[in-house]
């Protein structure tokens, strides 16, 4: 029976560590996608105002998240999201 015990605690072990490991990771996207990026750039930063990729597709992600929550109307969405898209 110690083979077999020692076999289920590592399985629990390792279960339990990806478990937290993937709830850090969805945390931590939502966080992201939530971020707010129209704050002003720090002085004498230079402005871009083209969002590069990454970017662009996280600011959909969050715009995406905000009308599945019901915090952005059908109009707001298409509106914000037409205005990043055409950054």
């Amino acid at each position: 029976m110690g083979l077999i015990s020692g076999m289920v605690r590592t399985a629990v072990v390792a279960g339990t560590a990806t478990a937290v490991s993937n709830r850090v990771t969805r945390r931590q996207r939502a966080r992201w996608a939530a971020q707010d990026y129209s704050a002003v750039p720090p002085a004498g930063m230079p402005v871009n105002h083209e969002m590069p990729e990454d970017d662009l597709a996280s600011e959909l992600d969050r715009l995406t998240v905000l009308h599945a929550q019901g915090r952005l109307t059908d109009a707001e969405f298409a509106a914000a999201k037409a205005k990043v898209l055409e950054r």
